[in-house]
């Protein structure tokens, strides 16, 4: 937290420069990134130029941009309402300043701060809504990567959502009195139908749903993300994960998502663990549907959190059916499931050129009946197996593909946490396999890969699985760092 001496040396702030000459003097790089910096406003930019380099003089024409191709003077200040001095002559540009302020009008010298009047900050441009990031000229590239993840986080949508908003503004307040009224009826408009309509394109709905909820002919309609939250490392969520996550009043969310995923959504969302795990399970899934169907018949926006993707091995489709039978309106927001993380570990290509052509998905449960899939003809013709949770029933899995007529000395590639910091790596040969049945150490989701494509692993970070029952195999992270 900030101390209370830590205050600004400058005041954040807008200028109007809608149809008003912004004056920009220099003729390369410099007078350029300014040129483009004010192409995200509607300000009539006047570029003075004695000898403009080329790339510059065409941008400029592109533009729109007048160019009056003259040496500096004093004159050529009358009129404007802001000047940039980026001539990468230091002398020239302070002389800029000094003449503009004498006109009163403020100015900005490149890489020099006490000729600065104002800062330009990092843009991100979301017309009419704008975020400025400034560092006060102390570190201009950490402000550009703060601007690069704020910009990741907000709907490109978002402009047209403000502006939409202004259309309705003047009715809200004729119609809607001050106070706990309004900001109910702005909260919805942000966040519920209207903002999902203007997300997918459709305008006329987002306008018929803002219609009916200023009426008041409806109640609040719910939303359900069903949101894949990766394998378990929180950069691994998706952008449209991350937003949903800030829209949403409650998450819901298994026991395999990490904290510091969850923790990625709104803050006052409300958060409800419904602890899904082999073995353990706090809810059934009927009483998780169930869940579901209320919250959204509420009128609540909710996050449906699973780990991996949601429609790989994430019983989505009961929840989907749950849903559309409640007629609660839901959408899905993928998620990198397990076994491409696991993959991205080892630095294992899951297909491979004249090795490895398709790709298998499937649980070691699925090896336990009587009966052999068919998808394991596919591992006996070259397939790559990516097996989910399978730990406990690894000698089962071994024993029934070496029966399909599986190699015995096949490699095989072992992840727990695959993609986290606290991942373990192992590797051995089908043979090996049911060792890690006793493996009890392994209490994270394990995926275990299967295939010729997997000799050409990495495996300068693993642990043979058949070295012993309890060998301790120290994190990915701190194995690199050794």
């Amino acid at each position: 937290m900030a101390a209370a001496t830590d205050k600004l040396s400058v005041f954040p702030a807008f200028f109007r420069v809608a149809d008003k000459a912004v004056a920009v003097f220099g003729n390369g790089e410099e007078a350029y990134a300014k040129a483009r910096l004010l192409a995200n406003t509607k300000a009539r930019v006047v570029a003075y130029a004695d000898d403009p380099a080329d790339d510059y003089s065409a941008y400029l024409a592109k533009a729109g941009y007048e160019l009056v191709r003259a040496s500096f003077s004093k004159t050529q200040l009358e009129g404007a309402t802001l000047v940039f001095a980026a001539t990468g002559d230091a002398a020239l540009d302070r002389e800029i300043v000094a003449a503009a302020r004498l006109a009163r009008i403020p100015a900005n010298a490149v890489d020099q701060p006490a000729f600065c009047d104002f800062l330009t900050p990092a843009l991100v441009n979301r017309a009419p809504v704008a975020i400025a990031i400034g560092t006060e000229g102390a570190g201009p590239v950490l402000a550009q990567m703060i601007r690069a993840r704020i910009d990741q986080m907000l709907s490109p949508s978002l402009g047209t959502l403000a502006r939409l908003a202004q259309d309705y503004r003047i009715a809200v307040d004729r119609l809607l009195p001050r106070g706990v009224a309004r900001r109910r009826f702005w909260r919805r408009f942000f966040e519920a139908d209207v903002a999902t309509h203007v997300d997918n394109g459709d305008i006329s709905l987002a306008r018929r749903a803002a219609t009916r909820m200023l009426r008041g002919r409806e109640p609040v309609p719910g939303h359900i993300w069903l949101v894949g939250a990766g394998p378990g490392a929180e950069d691994l969520l998706t952008l449209r994960a991350q937003r949903a996550m800030m829209e949403a009043d409650a998450i819901v969310y298994d026991a395999l998502v990490p904290e510091t995923v969850v923790a990625l959504g709104r803050r006052d969302a409300e958060r409800i663990s419904v602890g899904k795990r082999k073995g353990c399970h706090s809810k059934s899934q009927h009483e998780i549907n169930e869940l579901l169907v209320r919250l959204g018949s509420e009128g609540k926006r909710v996050v449906r959190l699973k780990s991996g993707d949601p429609l790989v091995f994430g019983r989505a489709g009961e929840e989907m059916a749950a849903l559309r039978d409640a007629g609660v309106s839901f959408e899905i927001v993928p998620g990198i499931t397990s076994a491409l993380a696991a993959a991205a570990d080892f630095e294992l290509p899951l297909t491979l050129r004249g090795v490895a052509s398709s790709l298998v998905f499937t649980t070691g449960h699925d090896l336990t009946g009587a009966a052999l899939p068919d998808w394991a003809r596919l591992a006996v013709s070259g397939a790559t197996l990516c097996v989910y949770m399978g730990r406990t029933v690894a000698a089962s899995v071994a024993t029934r593909l070496i029966d399909a007529g599986l190699p015995a000395d096949m490699t095989v590639a072992i992840v727990e946490n695959a993609s986290r910091g606290d991942r373990r790596l192992f590797h051995g040969t089908l043979a090996d396999l049911p060792a890690l049945e006793h493996r009890s150490e392994l209490a994270g989701p394990v995926m275990v890969v299967i295939g010729d494509a997997v000799a050409g692993a990495n495996f300068e970070n693993s642990t043979p699985i058949a070295a012993g029952q309890q060998t301790s195999a120290k994190p990915a992270s701190q194995t690199q760092a050794a």
